[in-house]
């Protein structure tokens, strides 16, 4: 896919996400997530290396062990979002929504949270 995923709730969004991630790898290009609805989506332990996830809605999304190092995610919604163990290292988290997310055992070395919301957030052994 050329474009980047188009926002909506549907069903299928899940099944979008992933082709568009199996595509962008076959290209050698990074994924074109920004804008995405992918409130409550699991997309736990999916490698999403240097992805565009800008201003996406992974609110209540399970990202879980994902590799989302080197992801752009500024001004992503990830609120409730479950991030245990994801890898977030050089990640762009500038104006992102965190509050209420799993953050336990993260790995965000490196990561850009200038005007990022953490309330509530659960840190608990992230780096």
């Amino acid at each position: 896919m050329s474009d980047a995923i188009e926002p909506s709730g549907t069903a299928t969004q899940a099944t979008k996400v992933l082709a568009e991630i199996t595509v962008a790898k076959e290209e050698h290009r990074t994924a074109n997530l920004s804008g995405a609805n992918l409130n409550g989506a699991d997309l736990s332990g999916a490698n999403l290396n240097g992805a565009d996830l800008s201003g996406a809605d992974l609110s209540g999304a399970d990202l879980s062990g994902a590799d989302l190092s080197g992801a752009n995610l500024h001004g992503a919604d990830l609120n409730g979002a479950n991030l245990l163990d994801a890898n977030l290292r050089h990640a762009d988290l500038c104006g992102a929504n965190l509050s209420g997310a799993n953050l336990r055992g993260a790995n965000l070395s490196g990561a850009t949270l200038s005007t990022a919301s953490l309330y509530g957030a659960d840190l608990y052994g992230a780096d």
